[in-house]
């Protein structure tokens, strides 16, 4: 059975042991009132030359914002959310051969509307299942999802710490992850090929290219043209916060000239405190900015941090005000 795009069931947002499963919720809301996240300005680093051959991305800056949008059967509600809350990005999923698929004429409406509205559009797909299947990834995926011409860029949520072999035979399925990236970046073209991160692959030990040892984290960041760490927590400063989590994956992103993204989750996860600590489900959304403003103030000491994004957009259109 070939892999397809994830259906967001039970996902591990953190390392394995420390946290609980992550449920997709229904169908996206109207948003509420815009609020206005308070973040300080810094620069972005140029790529170094060792990533000219990455498609380059239109940089976002740290004051800018993104939202993954699982569930696509709601276009005018998804955008009018992301417009009110100060949304310049989406990721869009897509599930494979989009160009025949029933759900082409939602993403359309969908990535039509968005970007009307000035905010861009990237094809978002993943599933642990592709680091075993790549030229089908590509045949099914990727170049029917380009091939749309909706999009602007491709968002990889991959995984594959939730598959079976990842306890296993770990250095198998790092090693062929990379290759995954390294095939999807070699068939992408001119789309930049940007992918999703929990913030403890800096734990994972990897190979470069080199043959010298290395971290998960960075040779993902040297392959793509930017990550977004899944940093879900509910504190921004002090042990265990956002910006302590998030803190070498920003640093790596740094090291190597590439954007890095900070996610924040939205969705319920689970009733015990591990869980809780990791989304802003049950906050106002004018409490939760107080947190991520406090990001935005700690996190441009790192000097390609991208700015913030959401999980996802259901979860987030079900916020109070």
């Amino acid at each position: 059975m070939h892999p397809i795009t994830r259906p967001r069931g039970a996902r591990r947002l953190s390392a394995p042991g420390s946290c609980g499963p992550h449920h997709r919720r229904g169908r996206v809301a109207v948003a509420a009132a815009a609020l206005v996240g308070a973040v300080a300005a810094a620069l972005v680093v140029p790529p170094t030359a060792a990533a000219a051959a990455i498609p380059a991305v239109v940089t976002p800056g740290p004051d800018t914002r993104a939202m993954w949008v699982w569930d696509t059967s709601t276009p005018a509600a998804t955008v009018d959310l992301a417009v009110s809350t100060g949304i310049d990005q989406i990721f869009v999923a897509v599930p494979p051969n989009l160009t025949t698929s029933s759900q082409l004429p939602d993403i359309k409406a969908l990535s039509n509307r968005a970007r009307a509205a000035g905010i861009r559009v990237d094809a978002l797909g993943g599933d642990p299942g592709w680091v075993d299947n790549p030229t089908w990834v590509v045949t099914y995926w990727l170049k029917p999802a380009r091939s749309a011409g909706l999009f602007t860029g491709i968002h990889i949520d991959v995984e594959p710490y939730t598959s079976s072999a990842w306890t296993t035979d770990r250095a198998t399925v790092v090693r062929r992850y990379l290759a995954l990236l390294d095939t999807l970046q070699a068939s992408a073209g001119t789309y930049a090929v940007e992918a999703d991160i929990p913030f403890w692959f800096d734990t994972v030990p990897a190979v470069a290219s080199t043959g010298a040892t290395s971290s998960l984290d960075r040779e993902i960041i040297k392959r793509t043209a930017g990550v977004t760490v899944m940093s879900y927590r509910t504190t921004a400063t002090g042990p265990d916060g956002t910006l302590d989590v998030a803190a070498p994956a920003l640093a790596a992103g740094a090291s190597l000239g590439k954007p890095v993204r900070l996610g924040q989750e939205t969705n319920y996860l689970g009733g015990n405190a591990a869980e809780k600590k990791q989304t802003f489900h049950g906050w106002t959304r004018t409490a939760m900015e107080t947190q991520l403003a406090q990001v935005g103030e700690g996190a441009p000491r790192y000097a390609t941090y991208a700015g913030l994004a959401i999980h996802d957009a259901s979860g987030y259109a079900a916020m109070a005000p």
